[in-house]
């Protein structure tokens, strides 16, 4: 049978988008094949409400690449980017709250109202962040070497990548390679005294991990969610007008304009591997033969439901068993009559058109984290609450307002019950009660609600246990070790297969670098 396409990419997220783009523009024969109805996979925005645009996976940005976006020219395809003043509000019961900014200065004056010494070291702090994200911007952008190998040419990018860390001067150097491994509970100790302070930066580092921010490595996850956030700017807060869907939907347009066809409705059933090569995919017992394959799917789907374990040495499959996915997060969708009026800071304005984080104190995600740990949802929780219609108002309908909430901490795997409808109701009333402490009249607003459970995640956007990023971020399944070593550089053990989504490095968050480092090296062969 003749080859039909050069290269089937499996899934139209935004990395398999990015892959299937950059391959296009390179001649490439590209077919994507999406399983939904909409592309743009976990940052998708869909109309769970009549009038509303919500985003139901991720609700902002994370550090989306600018080399992504210039080259191919998604603001000539309809992306327009929303950089909020405003990058997170930390309510209170009591007391000052904290509002961060992205003028470090500013947000510098907003704590001297909590603490003195605080805002003192707030822009001393915010510098060794962006140096340090700068280091891992570097690191995002080279493919990890082959530790299982050795060739001479992963030597010379380590060596480059060296070179990097060294401009950053011998003490800043030492500094970012001792705070890395660290926890944030560690680093923000020696930094601040306020409980609020270290609350609304620990949020940051602990965002869809099973791990509280007394773990080792959450500092590498804290600079992970500040890679190109811009110079002093904790809590980056970058959303798109339209919904975060409408990424996708300029990425399907470049693809289109470079020649690569782009098809929903189509679920991949198989891998088509003969020998040890890939050959194509089946979809709809009809098979799509291709020169290779691209799975912007997730390491599980990838290797255990869409091939078979024959096709796997048993040393392989061993190592891809054992990636930790235990996803922890739920999101909860309102449409709103009106806006949410925070106690300690009553009315509409600035300070609420970033996030609204729900953790007063480091001490506080701790405790919340600690439910999870015996597989019970958290019952104080962690919340990270995102109004865009005061930012965008075309995403709701005129005078309303549309919240997005992400739960943490909502373990996939539940000691105690299952994920039904009462346990999805409760969540959603859980969610509501803990945001209506610090704004009582949110629970007269609520025209509408909508809830999706880790397990809904996994259903809905084929998220393995829910985990939103592929697999943990945890030090031991990052850079040369994502997904696993001998495999972290886009390329599978089976000929002609490749790995473009997050399971793979630099790992999550709409970033769009997976794809682009996974296009550049399929390029290379």
């Amino acid at each position: 049978m003749s080859v039909s396409y050069d290269t089937v990419v499996i899934g139209a997220g935004h990395n398999g988008l990015v892959t299937a783009a950059y391959l296009a523009r390179a001649g490439h024969k590209v077919l994507v094949l999406e399983q939904r109805d909409v592309v743009g996979g976990a940052a998708s925005t869909e109309e769970v409400f009549p009038g509303f645009k919500v985003d139901t996976g991720a609700h902002r940005l994370g550090g989306l690449s600018s080399t992504v976006v210039n080259d191919l020219g998604l603001a000539r395809h309809g992306l327009e980017l929303i950089d909020s003043e405003a990058t997170a509000f930390v309510p209170v019961l009591g007391g000052t709250p904290l509002t961060l900014w992205r003028d470090p200065r500013k947000t510098a004056e907003a704590i001297r109202e909590i603490s003195a010494t605080d805002a003192d070291a707030w822009v001393p702090f915010t510098e060794l962040i962006g140096k340090a994200a700068s280091f891992l911007e570097a690191a995002w952008t080279s493919t990890p070497p082959d530790v299982t190998g050795n060739d001479l040419g992963d030597l010379f990018a380590t060596a480059k990548l060296g070179l990097k860390l060294r401009r950053l001067g011998k003490r800043d150097m030492v500094e970012v390679m001792r705070i890395l491994p660290m926890s944030v509970y560690e680093l923000l100790g020696e930094w601040f005294e306020s409980d609020l302070v270290k609350g609304a930066i620990a949020a940051s580092a602990v965002t869809g991990l099973c791990q509280g921010p007394m773990a080792g490595g959450t500092v590498y996850t804290l600079l992970h969610h500040h890679v190109g956030a811009g110079a002093g700017v904790i809590r980056p807060t970058r959303r798109v007008r339209g919904g975060v869907g409408r990424l996708a939907d300029a990425l399907v347009t470049a693809c289109k304009q470079a020649g690569a066809e782009v098809r929903t409705g189509a679920s991949v059933e198989s891998i088509l591997v003969e020998g040890d090569t890939a050959v194509g995919v089946l979809v709809d017992r009809a098979e799509i033969r291709a020169q290779r394959v691209v799975s912007s799917a997730d390491p599980r789907r990838t290797f255990f439901e869409l091939m078979e374990p024959s096709e796997m040495t048993p040393e392989f499959a061993r190592k891809m068993g054992n990636i930790r996915y235990r996803g922890v997060c739920a999101k909860v969708h309102l449409a709103l009559s009106g806006l949410p009026d925070f106690t300690c800071q009553p009315g509409a304005g600035d300070h609420l058109k970033g996030v609204i984080s729900i953790s007063p104190s480091l001490e506080y995600v701790e405790r919340a984290f600690d439910a999870a740990k015996y597989g019970r949802i958290s019952q104080r929780p962690y919340l990270e609450a995102s109004i865009p219609s005061l930012s965008d108002a075309s995403v709701a309908p005129d005078g309303k307002h549309l919240m997005s909430i992400l739960f943490q901490y909502a373990p996939y795997s539940l000691r105690d019950g299952a994920w039904d409808d009462a346990a999805s109701a409760k969540l959603g009333d859980l969610a509501v009660e803990t945001l209506a402490e610090y704004a009582p009249n949110l629970a007269s607003l609520i025209e509408a609600r909508h809830v999706l459970t880790p397990l809904d995640l996994k259903r809905d956007f084929g998220l393995a246990e829910g985990n939103i990023y592929h697999g943990e971020m945890t030090l031991d399944q990052l850079l040369f070790m994502r997904p696993v070593p001998g495999a972290s550089r886009y390329r599978a053990p089976v000929k002609g297969l490749y790995l473009c989504g997050a399971g793979t490095h630099p790992g999550g968050g709409v970033t769009g670098v997976p794809g682009f480092n996974a296009a550049r090296e399929i390029l290379k062969d």
